[in-house]
């Protein structure tokens, strides 16, 4: 009969221990959490590799500008709106812009 009672009682026990651990993964620190925060980490790893880009971009400009005298003026001209002698500028008029209240007579 002991026998019975104990491996009735070690039954009772692996279903509650069953239970809380269902309990606990849907919970808010459970399996949800656990996908969102693995999506933000992806998220994350995206925006950092998308910076590492922007930077490599930015130091490969950065050695073009020190070594190129050529690059140097071409990016001081165009920032400063400098011309040389002789040089044509086309300035087109802006459009203007559009208004949502219509005309009045």
């Amino acid at each position: 009969m002991s026998d019975l009672l104990l491996r009735l009682a070690y039954v009772v026990i692996l279903i509650v221990a069953g239970v809380y651990i269902v309990v606990a993964q849907r919970g808010p620190q459970g399996i949800p959490a656990l996908l969102e925060s693995r999506h933000q980490i992806r998220q994350l790893q995206e925006q950092n590799a998308e910076l590492a880009r922007k930077i490599a971009a930015e130091k490969e400009e950065v050695r073009k500008l020190r070594s190129s005298k050529s690059a140097q003026e071409t990016e001081i001209r165009k920032d400063w709106n400098l011309q040389h002698k002789g040089d044509v500028t086309l300035m087109l008029p802006t459009p203007p812009a559009k208004s949502d209240t219509p005309a009045q007579p």
